[in-house]
């Protein structure tokens, strides 16, 4: 099991965390502070950090910035406010990997660390291939999105395009361990309006990654199913292509 980071100022709430992941065979440190937390990341570099947002002294945006700076590839869960979408879009926007909301649900903690999981395996594995592929489903264009979506993955997303050109309806399907960040927050953006004129849809993601979707307006142009079955089910009742 991988070493997790949890940097929370409330004793309680890391001792929960400490109790909770090590029951499941997580090695955990803690830190009550962000100046704290960069210490011990420091020392012991874990591939994946929890932090709370709002901390005194150095909050959690600081953390995540400086987290970033030294080690790109850790994952690094934000922990937000209840419907807090502005800050996790800030926090997306400085490369965090996830964001799940206060209080915190078991589902929603397991389910961002399976994801979390899941990437670093990805990225680990020999031959990791590219992060976009592409595929086609009668005249649906699939852009198949692996692991993380980050400004790194320009090229390739230009590239699916310019394949599915003549596709009549296009579907972004992210991975089941996928994540957005900032950057790629405005790829999406940009590759959902290159393609409006065609019935488009996305599928995958987590449910906290749809409210920002809708924030930004990409479901709008291209509304997000849980499964890939009901996004084709909606492109298939659509005109056009």
């Amino acid at each position: 099991m991988r070493t997790i980071l949890v940097i929370d100022d409330e004793r309680p709430t890391l001792q929960m965390f400490e109790l909770y992941l090590g029951a499941y065979g997580y090695p955990v440190l803690t830190a009550v502070s962000g100046e704290e937390g960069l210490v011990v990341f420091a020392e012991k570099k874990p591939p994946i950090v929890l932090t709370d947002i709002k901390m005194p002294g150095m909050d959690g945006l600081a953390v995540l910035r400086a987290i970033k700076e030294m080690r790109p590839q850790t994952e690094v869960i934000v922990i937000t406010g209840h419907g807090d979408v502005d800050l996790a879009l800030t926090a997306l926007g400085l490369r965090a990997t996830d964001f799940i909301d206060k209080p915190i649900r078991r589902e929603a903690l397991e389910a961002a660390l399976a994801r979390a999981n899941g990437r670093l395996d990805q990225a680990g594995a020999a031959g990791d291939g590219e992060p976009i592929g592409v595929e086609w489903a009668g005249n649906v264009g699939v852009v198949v999105i692996r692991g993380n979506l980050t400004g790194e993955a320009e090229p390739y997303l230009t590239r699916a395009m310019r394949e599915l050109a003549d596709a009549g309806k296009l579907l972004f399907a992210f991975s089941p361990d996928a994540s957005i960040n900032g950057a790629g927050l405005d790829l999406l953006l940009q590759a959902t309006e290159e393609g409006s004129s065609r019935p488009a849809a996305i599928c995958g993601l987590s449910d906290n990654f749809a409210k920002v979707l809708d924030r930004l307006g990409v479901t709008g142009r291209a509304p997000r199913f849980a499964d890939r079955q009901a996004a084709m089910e909606h492109l298939a009742a659509r005109h056009g292509g």
